[in-house]
């Protein structure tokens, strides 16, 4: 046989390699685990993220469907209270034209009832 057969440096650098190769699946091994732990953790929150937005379209539901019950009733305030200025307008415009009536004529009409 030949001397390198028996050479000591490759059985410590084989050595070395299959401890290195034992390193590695290890270091898989644990990498696979924190990708499996973290996919997990992901799941879960997107499981909680599809059931928070559930709620959400529910209740945007009942909103919308409050909302068009309430806007006729909010249509027809809106109609009294223009309605509302409107008269209020009116009666200032009247009141104050017979406020320039009484200013104007109050005296000559109270001399004529009177007789004076």
């Amino acid at each position: 046989m030949n001397p390198s057969d028996f050479d000591p440096r490759l059985h410590q650098q084989m050595g070395e390699l299959l401890a290195e190769v034992r390193n590695l699946r290890d270091a898989f091994r644990q990498s696979e685990i924190k990708s499996n732990t973290s996919r997990s953790q992901m799941h879960t929150r997107l499981d909680l993220l599809v059931d928070r937005v559930g709620k959400v379209e529910g209740n945007v539901a009942a909103v919308q469907e409050d909302i068009s019950e309430m806007r006729p009733v909010t249509d027809d305030v809106r109609r009294w209270k223009l309605m509302g200025l409107g008269a209020l307008g009116i009666v200032g415009v009247g009141a104050s034209a017979f406020t320039f009536i009484l200013t104007k004529f109050g005296t000559a009409a109270m001399a004529w009832v009177t007789g004076r």
